[in-house]
C-alpha cells in the first residue's frame, strides 16, 4: 500500500475529450495507472493516477485544463470473495469513510482490465475490435 497523487481534470463532456487528454499525457511519456470518469450534463471530471503527477499537472495546465491534485491510497487487494468487505469493515472500524473508489493497474503490471460505460455499446465494440482488443 502507498499514498499516491490523483489528478482531477475538469473537461467538456463530449466525444474525443478523454482521447485528447490521453494524447497530451502520452506524448510526454506519462503513463496512466488508474482512471475514473464522472460525468455531468456539460462537463466531466477525469480522475487519473499517473506515473509522474508533477509533470502531468504542469502539461495539462499548459493545455488550458483545470487540474487539482489530492492524495489517494493505492492498495493491492488480492482477488477473492469478501476481500472488499474486509477492507471496508477495517476502515469502518477505524472511523474512516471511503469517499469513492475505482480500480486500476499497478505500476509493474503489463496489462489490466478497464471497465467502460459507453453511450453505444455496439459502436464501441466495433471500434475496439478494429484495434484488436
Amino acid at each position: 500500500m502507498k499514498v499516491m497523487k490523483q489528478l482531477a481534470v475538469f473537461v467538456a463532456n463530449r466525444p474525443g475529450t478523454l482521447a485528447e487528454v490521453c494524447r497530451i499525457l502520452g506524448e510526454r511519456g506519462i503513463s496512466i495507472l488508474g482512471l475514473a470518469v464522472a460525468d455531468a450534463v456539460d462537463h466531466a471530471v477525469l480522475r487519473l493516477v499517473v506515473d509522474n503527477p508533477a509533470v502531468a499537472v504542469h502539461i495539462l495546465g499548459e493545455a488550458g485544463l483545470l487540474v487539482l491534485d489530492t492524495d489517494v491510497i493505492a492498495v493491492r487487494l488480492p482477488n477473492g470473495a469478501g476481500r472488499m468487505s474486509e477492507l471496508g469493515m477495517a476502515l469502518s472500524r477505524a472511523g474512516v469513510n471511503i469517499e469513492y473508489a475505482y480500480g486500476g493497474i499497478g505500476e509493474s503490471d503489463s496489462e489490466g482490465t478497464l471497465y467502460l460505460k459507453v453511450q453505444d455499446v455496439e459502436k464501441a465494440r466495433a471500434a475496439l475490435e478494429a484495434l484488436g482488443l
